[in-house]
């Protein structure tokens, strides 16, 4: 990353504070099945089926948030060491961290229907993440002639992109109401993917 030193590590407390969170919340949402509720009243009865359909409903959820906060996490973390690093790491290193994901994310994306936007924005979030790394490496290579690093076309749509999601997530994050649980359960997650946003948009900004 181009830029002062100040507001590279400012960039990266933000970013590793909210991957911090995002895999802190691994450990507060345990993916496990959720058994069948009871009826009130009716008596248990021990090694009865479940109803169908009680207990696939809740685990994908926890799966799928599970995915998301893995991703942000893993997300978080990678644009922190970016922040710092810039080309002290070859960009092939940041290629091969960030590059499967993708992949795996585009491919179950175009397989499951559920969570598909999700999908998606994590995709997109990490070939960002290859795409900075590897034309920065690019443009520090030649040295004494500064070039701008990687494609002004795909740079300007990346900003648009991250830009927009930053909005949208502040949107979403000023329009939530509700108590102190609402806050935690809601504004926190949406806080940590605003400050992701506009984290992915200063990186690609300095490029």
């Amino acid at each position: 990353m181009h830029g002062p030193d100040l507001v590279s590590w400012l960039l990266a407390a933000l970013t590793a504070a909210s991957g911090g969170y995002c895999l802190s919340r691994l450990r507060r949402a345990p993916c496990t099945p959720v058994t069948a509720p009871t009826v009130p009243g009716a008596p248990a009865v021990p090694g009865a089926p479940a109803v169908p359909g009680a207990a696939t409903g809740a685990a994908p959820g926890r799966l799928h948030a599970h995915e998301a906060d893995l991703a942000e996490g893993l997300m978080g973390f990678g644009m922190a060491a970016m922040a710092v690093a810039g080309t002290a790491v070859p960009g092939e290193v940041w290629a091969w961290v960030y590059g499967p994901p993708a992949v795996l994310l585009v491919l179950a994306a175009a397989r499951r229907p559920d969570r598909r936007a999700h999908r998606l924005h994590h995709a997109v979030g990490a070939l960002a993440m290859t795409y900075m790394a590897l034309a920065m490496t690019a443009a520090h290579g030649h040295a004494g002639h500064h070039p701008a690093a990687g494609s002004p076309a795909l740079t300007g749509a990346l900003l648009a992109y991250f830009g927009g999601y930053a909005l949208w997530s502040g949107s979403r994050l000023l329009s939530g109401s509700g108590g102190t649980a609402a806050v935690a359960s809601a504004g926190l997650p949406r806080a940590c993917r605003l400050s992701m946003g506009i984290g992915m948009f200063a990186m690609l900004l300095t490029m």
